[in-house]
C-alpha cells in the first residue's frame, strides 16, 4: 500500500470518531501539517472529508453514499434466505421473493409448499403489476407520481374473478397497501389462489424486494391466510435487518 493511501485511510478512520483539527491529525500521523493538509484537500475535493468552520474536519458525504451503495449491491437473495426459509418452515406454504426491475416485477426466489397442491410460479417469471400481492407492495413503495405512471401504463387484463381492472381502483389499492404495510391478492391473479406480501427494506428504508405467502383456498381460506400476516411481517422484518434496515428509521 502506498504511503499516501495509508495515511489517507488513517485520517478517515480518525475522523470516524469525530471532528479533528489539522494539528490533531498531524499528531496522529506523526507528520508535518503540510503533508496532512495536502491529504485533506484531496479528500475534500472528492467529498470524503468536509471542512467545518476554520479549524475542524469531519467525514464527508461521499463516504455515506459509498456505504449505502455497498449495502444496496449486496445479494438480497442470499441476505434474506434464512428469514424466508424460516417462514416457509413455520407455515408450510409457498414463499416468494420478488423485485422491481425496469418497470417489471420478477420472481427472484421461491420456497415450495410442503402441501400436495403446488404453485405454478417460477424464478424469473414476471408478476403482473395489477393483480399480484408482491407487485402491489413494490409499486406502492414508489413516489405517487411514479405510481400514477405505472397505473396508466398497465393493460388491465382480467385474470381471475377479483382482478382490478381500472387505474383508479389500482391506485386506491396501492394507497391501502402503503397504509397497512402489506398487500393482499384475493383471487386476483389466479382462481382459487390467494396471497399476502410485505416489503423487504434496505438501509435507507427503501423497498428492495417483496416477500409473500401464497396458498390455495383448498388448503387455507382467506381468514386463515390473514392470521399468518404477523408471521409474514416478522419474516420481512428479519430479512430487512439482514439488508441493513433498522426499524427506528422508518417514518411511514
Amino acid at each position: 500500500m502506498s504511503q499516501s493511501l495509508d495515511r489517507a485511510l488513517v485520517v478517515l478512520d480518525e475522523l470516524a470518531d469525530g471532528q479533528r483539527t489539522l494539528d490533531q491529525l498531524a499528531e496522529r500521523l506523526d507528520v508535518h501539517k503540510s503533508t496532512v493538509l495536502r491529504l485533506l484537500r484531496t479528500l475534500e475535493s472528492h467529498r470524503f472529508v468536509q471542512r467545518v468552520g476554520v479549524r475542524y474536519y469531519r467525514l464527508g458525504t461521499s463516504l455515506f453514499e459509498l456505504a449505502f451503495r455497498a449495502l444496496d449491491e449486496r445479494d438480497v437473495r442470499r441476505s434474506v434466505e434464512p428469514a424466508l426459509r424460516a417462514l416457509n418452515a413455520e407455515t408450510g406454504h409457498t414463499v416468494h421473493l420478488a423485485s422491481y426491475e425496469d418497470g417489471e416485477v420478477i420472481y427472484v426466489d421461491k420456497y415450495e409448499s410442503r402441501h400436495n397442491v403446488r404453485m405454478y410460479s417460477r424464478i424469473g417469471r414476471r408478476a403482473p403489476l395489477h393483480c399480484t400481492a408482491v407487485a402491489k407492495v413494490l409499486v406502492a413503495a414508489l413516489p405517487e407520481d411514479q405510481r400514477a405512471e405505472v397505473a396508466a401504463s398497465i393493460r388491465y387484463e382480467k385474470m381471475a374473478r377479483n382482478t382490478i381492472t381500472t387505474p383508479r381502483a389500482y391506485l386506491a389499492e396501492l394507497d391501502r397497501v402503503a397504509a397497512r404495510g402489506y398487500a393482499i391478492d384475493d383471487e386476483e391473479h389466479e382462481e382459487h389462489i390467494h396471497c399476502v406480501a410485505a416489503p423487504v427494506r434496505g438501509a435507507r428504508g427503501e423497498v428492495l424486494a417483496a416477500v409473500s405467502l401464497s396458498v390455495p383456498q383448498v388448503v387455507l381460506d382467506l381468514d386463515g391466510l390473514l392470521e399468518l400476516v404477523p408471521a409474514l411481517l416478522a419474516a420481512a422484518s428479519a430479512a430487512s435487518a439482514e439488508c441493513g434496515y433498522q426499524e427506528t428509521k422508518r417514518r411511514d
